[in-house]
């Protein structure tokens, strides 16, 4: 007779506490931002620091290197700078190149850096997800400071806790989940943004407004003609408010590292990724969310789930904001004649494993997950946009 096998349950809990700081300059010489994140000034012996910087952002000011050299050079309550700024490719590039983790591995290892460290990622959110992943796995983690240099990092990738790089041409495919030890969020690196970047930022925004504070998206929609013209203080509100509904929904939503199948914080982002991917990136991740998120909400309509009439709200403010709700992509047909985007469901269940879990659209501020989709529905909200940008 086969014995029954003995099993002892493990079970333990570990809190994480991270600052997210918002301010101005923090590479200037009387700004102790930084300083107050790091917490090491009492710290014996003084612990180390290298410093990786997105290759687009330092084109863009090119005298950040010597800045931040000159910052960590000058104060004694900051961590050792053991080399100068290191430069890495920005954007997808990095997340498409793994062996650029593995020098990022090498510059971890080679210059001392152990866990007590720390490693700081200036970039913007795709550089933050790579420089993370490297920081996460060299000695099984190091502390990463997170210095997000676009909109869509400041309020949404750079709070959160996940990194990851691309595989076989899928975005996310390898990477962790692993919080930062902080995050310092400068307004002046969104001053260096072309206008087209900081508009891109905004559809993150929306989708949280829409899923979790209906007070939110009436400010973005009374505040739209503001956004627009780019003012930075309703932008700086607009990063602020969102940054802290992402950071509500990981450190209240009960799922911080993604164990369920349920992913609010991607609405409508089952259609974006697909459409990157499509457009060999050529689409933002913000103007492909814009589009997702539009998307979805005629499809909440159409499937019954919302009030109609909630589509007009969302795609005129994104429009207002900035966003073209089309692009030929939606219009591609596969073999069997179905839009080649709907390809980017299964692809969204794979990811996530399991059955297929995607949010849409109850109220302004209320999302709900549903487990299907209904093709014959997507492709009349596909249509419904199509009718727009023809209008």
């Amino acid at each position: 007779m086969q014995q029954a096998a003995a099993i002892v349950r493990q079970r333990f809990a570990v809190t994480y506490d991270y600052a997210v700081a918002f301010t101005r300059g923090c590479f200037d010489p009387g700004n102790g931002t930084l300083a107050t994140v790091m917490d090491c000034a009492a710290t014996l012996p003084r612990p180390r620091c290298v410093v990786f910087v997105d290759l687009g952002v330092a084109s863009s000011r090119p005298d950040l290197a010597a800045a931040i050299t000159a910052h960590f050079g000058t104060r004694s309550d900051l961590p050792a700078l053991v080399l100068p700024p290191r430069m890495m490719p920005g954007g997808e590039t990095i997340k498409n190149e793994a062996h650029l983790i593995g020098e990022m591995h090498d510059i971890i290892l080679d210059h001392g850096i152990d866990r007590h460290s720390y490693v700081v990622a200036v970039g913007g959110g795709a550089f933050l997800d790579a420089v993370g992943l490297a920081a996460s796995t060299a000695h099984r983690g190091v502390r990463l400071i997170r210095v997000p240099t676009t909109v869509l990092a400041q309020n949404d990738g750079g709070v959160g806790v996940k990194t990851a790089i691309n595989r076989r041409g899928a975005k996310n495919q390898i990477g962790t989940f692993a919080p930062p030890w902080a995050v310092v969020n400068d307004a002046d690196f969104l001053d260096m943004l072309p206008a087209r970047e900081r508009i891109a930022g905004m559809a993150e925004a929306v989708k949280v407004a829409l899923i979790r504070d209906a007070a939110f998206f009436d400010w973005l929609e009374t505040s739209a003609h503001r956004l627009a013209a780019l003012a930075p203080e309703a932008l700086a509100w607009l990063v602020r408010r969102c940054a802290e509904l992402h950071m509500r929904q990981i450190a209240q939503g009960g799922d911080p590292f993604e164990q369920g199948s349920a992913r609010p914080l991607d609405f409508g982002h089952w259609a974006a990724h697909k459409l990157e991917s499509l457009s060999r990136h050529h689409l933002r991740h913000g103007e492909a969310v814009a589009i997702g998120v539009a998307l979805d909400t005629r499809y909440s309509v159409l499937a019954g789930m919302a009030p109609a009439g909630i589509e007009e709200r969302v795609a005129t403010l994104l429009e207002r904001l900035g966003f073209r709700l089309w692009h030929p992509l939606l219009a591609e047909r596969d073999a069997s004649g179905q839009p080649v985007v709907l390809a980017g469901l299964e692809e969204f269940r794979e990811h996530l494993g399991g059955r297929l879990t995607v949010t849409l659209l109850e109220a302004v501020g209320i999302g709900v997950e549903v487990n299907a989709m209904d093709d014959v529905l997507v492709g009349r909200a596909i249509d419904w946009l199509a009718a727009r940008e023809a209008a």
